[in-house]
């Protein structure tokens, strides 16, 4: 569960809390674009930064291959949805400024070290069997399910039940497509 919700959190640069107060929402679709953007690299650097712990055969530390040639794929996909959805969040003032050719490497070259940065090492092992229990699920599955675990997270701390720590979806999420 950590490590989904630390897949997702990269939606923490998509907008801050009190900016999204004031902006419109996101679907559960888009929001789930904006997830399978980030995560090829975010799934890279963790096999990166899980080097020392696991055996080079794990999965999350593959660095190419069918694994994540299909999470590459679901990212290009997904980007002109996540671009629209960025822009509709950012407002009229930035949307211009995420149509450029270097917003999508930037946007994942800012979040995936940030993400990757709050792994514990004591958890390679745990993340790398997730991964591989996952990895017959089709990636927008994947999207889904840490879109629906972090607004879960943030519905729990809302009601003061969970600690506040944990990273949440910080994005808009329309009333009607909270589940």
């Amino acid at each position: 569960m950590k490590f989904l919700a630390c897949l997702s959190a990269f939606a923490l640069v998509a907008t801050s809390s009190a900016a999204a107060a004031a902006t419109p929402c996101v679907t559960t679709a888009e929001a789930e674009s904006i997830a399978l953007v980030a995560m090829p690299e975010i799934i890279r650097q963790t096999g990166q930064a899980c080097a020392a712990m696991l055996p080079a055969t794990a999965l999350i530390r593959q660095t190419s291959g069918a694994f994540l040639a299909q999470y590459d794929s679901a990212a290009n996909r997904a980007w002109p949805q996540a671009q629209a959805a960025l822009a509709k969040v950012a407002g009229p003032d930035m949307a211009p400024l995420l149509q450029s050719e270097f917003t999508r490497p930037l946007l994942v070259s800012l979040l995936a070290p940030a993400l990757v940065g709050q792994i514990q090492t004591r958890d390679c092992g745990a993340i790398d069997h997730m991964i591989t229990l996952l990895q017959p699920l089709p990636p927008r599955n994947i999207a889904g399910l840490v879109v629906s675990a972090l607004e879960l997270i943030r519905e729990k701390q809302d009601a003061g039940v969970l600690d506040t720590r944990l990273p949440t979806l910080d994005l808009p999420l329309c009333p009607a497509q909270r589940r």
